[in-house]
């Protein structure tokens, strides 16, 4: 619990300093890019050589594919029945779809479960969230609205982001034996230690709730979906079902639960799916799953 709370510190003091008026306007931008060009593929050469690899990893990489599909097969089909907008259905199929498996996911995992949940948490977000905020959300973003993006512009996407590049780079290493010295090691610690103070001020600094439009039933229909409904699913398949080993059944589930994606709204965003309600999604939705995933971590035990 005490991790919880450094978390939670981390978060309000990224908050707080949105009204600091030294603090300029880009800096959770600045923040972002260090955490993309620099922490995440230093995580991904650091941990994924030391992995083990196996056919049962694919099952906590299936939990962001899970999800999304859930996302797209329930509210696809709502949006139908009760006639919304394709705007909106577009918006919440990819805004409660995907979660936030990094910038939030990494550090929570971390100060929850440790340094080797770190591993599976990597697996989740880049075989799984990554692939698909990069290629099938935007394919949906392309049916739900009138823009429509070339296949190889969503290729080029994936292949040059930073952190993937060095996913496979880090799978090329791990299927050679190959070991980093003692020294770069020293150098690859201190990074990973920026991971969350960083991620979490930077995202405190984009929070931002608009106080009249909580009274959203969509707002609380995405937030529902991807706080409660999803991880619940995740809990009950993996747990239940396939019972899987109890740690790794821990991680997938407290990843799972994750406020929606950062990057998700953005493509909604973009796309002009409901500007207002993604961005809500995601400025509510992260403050709140503080809550929700304090819940889950006491039912995971």
């Amino acid at each position: 619990m005490t991790n919880l709370i450094i978390v939670v510190i981390f978060l309000v003091v990224g908050i707080g300093l949105q009204f600091v008026r030294q603090v300029p306007f880009s800096t959770a931008q600045y923040l972002n890019k260090y955490l993309i060009y620099v922490v995440l593929p230093i995580l991904a050469l650091k941990y994924i050589p030391e992995i083990e690899l196996e056919l049962s990893l694919l099952w906590p990489i299936s939990i962001a594919w899970i999800s999304f599909g859930l996302s797209w097969l329930l509210f696809g089909t709502l949006g139908k029945q009760l006639n919304w907008k394709k705007s909106l259905t577009g918006c919440l199929i990819i805004t409660a779809g995907l979660a936030n498996t990094s910038f939030v996911g990494f550090p929570i995992v971390r100060a929850l479960y440790g340094e080797e949940a770190l591993k599976i948490a990597l697996l989740i977000d880049q075989a799984g969230s990554f692939i698909l905020v990069s290629s099938v959300a935007i394919v949906v973003a392309s049916i739900y609205s009138d823009e429509k993006k070339r296949k190889r512009d969503i290729t080029r996407k994936i292949l040059t982001f930073p952190p993937f590049i060095f996913f496979i780079i880090a799978f090329m290493l791990n299927f050679s034996g190959f070991q980093f010295s003692a020294g770069i090691s020293a150098v690859f610690d201190l990074v990973t230690k920026t991971l969350t103070p960083v991620a979490l001020i930077a995202v405190g600094l984009q929070i931002k709730v608009n106080g009249n439009a909580i009274r959203s039933k969509y707002l609380w229909l995405g937030l529902g979906y991807k706080l409660v409904l999803i991880p619940a699913v995740i809990f009950v398949l993996f747990g239940f079902i396939f019972r899987l080993d109890d740690f790794v059944f821990k991680v997938s589930v407290i990843e799972t639960a994750m406020a929606p994606m950062i990057t998700g709204s953005i493509i909604a965003i973009s796309h002009n799916l409901e500007p207002k309600l993604a961005s809500l999604l995601v400025g509510l939705g992260i403050p709140l799953s503080f809550v929700t995933i304090g819940i889950w971590y006491f039912i995971l035990g």
